[in-house]
C-alpha cells in the first residue's frame, strides 16, 4: 500500500489513518464494517462525526519526528500482525489486528521481525532481573535476532540496552504516540532505539498512554515475536498479558526462573508449574534460540568443571584407584592389584607420567598432587581413554 498522492491507495491509507484516530485499537464492530465496505467507504461514513479529525494533521506531526504510518498491505508490513484478525481474543474484542501501525526509525519493520522474539517482564524488577534481562538482550542480538520491548522501567529497558550494546536491533512498542516518549526518563532510550531499530504505536501521534492502551498494545508485541520470554514477573505482573497473547497466538512462550524466595519470580515460577507442558524453561540465549530457532540450532549443555581424571579408560582410572600416595609401589605390584600384565601396565604408567599424574621414584610409582586431587583441571590428556 505505497503512498500515491490524490490514488486510491493513498486514500486507503488516509482513511485507515482516520479510522485509527477515531478508534485505536479497532474494536470489533469497526473491524466488521472495515471488511464489510472497506475503509474508504466506512471512512466516508464516519468523518462527519469527527469533523476536527484530519488524518494529514496526523502525518505530518509523525514526519516531525521521523515517523511514518505503515498500513497492512504495504510491502513492510510484518505477516506476523496478519494473525490477530485470524484468531479470537477476549469479551473486549480490541485485541485485533492494528488499523495502522507508526514507525519512528528507518529500519524496515518487515526486515528486522523476521528474526524477532518479544522480551518482557516486571517494572520493579531486581538486579537478578535486571542482569538476566540484559544478557539475554545481548546473547540474542548477538546471534541476529531483534528484541522486541515496551521500553518499561525494569526488564524492558535492560533487554533493550542489551540488544543496543550488542550492535542489534530492538523495537520499541508504546502506549501512546511515538512522538510521546514514555516513561519520559526514557526518551534518550527511544532515541537510541529508533536510530538502529524501530519505535512503533498504534496509537496516533500526540496520543497518552492510558492504561488500557498498555494491555492491548502488549498483544502487538507478542506477535511480532517468534516468541515471547518472561525474564522476571510478579504474580499479578501486566507482563503476563503479553505470555496469554503469546499463547493465544500460537507463539512459544519461554520463562527464566528465579530464586524461590523472590516476589518478583513468582510470576515465573507459577507458569512454569501450571502451564509447564507450553511453558519453556530457559536460562541463556542459546536456550532460547534452541526453543524458537532454526533446526540444528542448539544451546551448549552444561558439563561442570572439567577433572583431571575426566575421560580416562576404566583400566587407567583402576590404576590410578590402587596406587599409593605417599609411598612408592612397584610395576609387579600395581600389575597384581588390577589383575594385569606387567607389560600392559608399564605402557600405561608413561602416559599418565606425562599428564603430571604419577611419578617415577627409586622405589616404584607413586600419585602426584595431581592425580590425588578428582576436581582439579587436567591437561592434554595424554594418557589411553576409552
Amino acid at each position: 500500500m505505497a503512498p500515491v498522492v490524490g490514488g486510491e491507495v493513498d486514500a486507503r491509507r488516509l482513511a485507515r489513518v482516520g479510522l485509527s484516530r477515531i478508534a485505536a485499537p479497532a474494536r470489533a464492530s469497526l473491524r466488521e464494517q472495515l471488511q464489510a465496505v472497506g475503509e474508504v467507504a466506512l471512512w466516508e461514513r464516519l468523518r462527519a462525526q469527527h469533523p476536527g479529525v484530519d488524518p494529514r494533521q496526523d502525518i505530518e506531526a509523525a514526519e516531525r519526528v521521523g515517523a511514518r504510518p505503515l498500513c497492512p498491505g504495504d510491502p513492510d508490513w510484518p505477516a506476523g500482525l496478519d494473525v490477530l484478525d485470524r484468531i479470537g481474543g477476549d469479551r473486549s474484542g480490541d485485541d485485533g489486528m492494528p488499523l495502522v501501525l507508526w514507525a519512528r526509525g528507518t529500519a524496515g519493520l518487515a526486515d528486522i521481525t523476521r528474526r524477532a522474539v518479544a522480551v518482557v517482564g516486571c517494572r520493579a524488577a531486581t538486579d537478578y532481573g535486571l542482569h538476566q534481562a540484559q544478557e539475554l538482550g545481548f546473547g540474542l542480538a548477538e546471534r541476529g535476532w531483534t528484541i522486541v520491548s515496551g521500553a518499561a522501567f525494569g526488564v524492558d529497558a535492560a533487554a533493550h540496552r542489551g540488544a543496543l550494546a550488542a550492535g542489534g536491533s530492538t523495537i520499541a512498542v508504546l502506549a501512546g504516540g511515538v512522538d510521546v516518549p514514555y516513561p519520559a526518563a526514557h526518551a534518550d532510550l527511544l532515541d537510541e532505539i529508533a536510530a538502529s531499530g524501530l519505535v512503533l504505536s498504534e496509537t496516533p501521534p500526540g496520543s497518552p498512554p492510558y492504561r488500557r492502551r498498555f494491555l492491548t498494545r502488549n498483544r502487538i508485541i507478542a506477535a511480532l515475536g517468534a516468541g515471547t520470554v518472561l525474564v522476571e514477573a510478579g504474580v499479578r505482573s501486566g507482563a503476563l498479558n503479553t505470555v496469554r497473547h503469546a499463547r493465544r497466538l500460537g507463539r512459544t512462550v519461554m520463562a527464566v526462573p528465579g530464586p524461590v524466595t523472590s516476589a518478583m519470580s513468582a510470576g515465573c515460577h507459577r507458569l512454569l508449574r501450571d502451564q509447564r507442558e507450553e511453558t519453556a524453561l530457559v536460562t541463556c540465549a542459546g536456550e532460547v534460540c534452541e526453543e524458537i530457532g532454526e533446526i540444528g540450532e542448539l544451546a551448549p549443555r552444561p558439563s561442570g568443571p572439567t577433572r583431571a581424571r575426566d575421560g580416562l579408560a576404566d583400566l587407567v582410572l583402576q590404576l590410578l584407584d590402587v596406587m599409593p600416595a605417599r609411598s612408592a609401589i612397584g610395576v609387579a605390584a600395581l600389575a597384581r592389584r588390577v589383575d594385569c600384565p606387567p607389560g600392559t601396565v608399564l605402557a600405561l604408567l608413561g602416559p599418565l607420567a606425562v599428564e603430571g599424574l604419577v611419578e617415577a621414584t627409586p622405589a616404584g610409582y607413586r600419585l602426584t598432587a595431581l592425580g590425588r586431587s578428582s576436581s582439579q583441571a587436567g591437561g592434554s590428556r595424554a594418557a589411553p581413554r576409552s
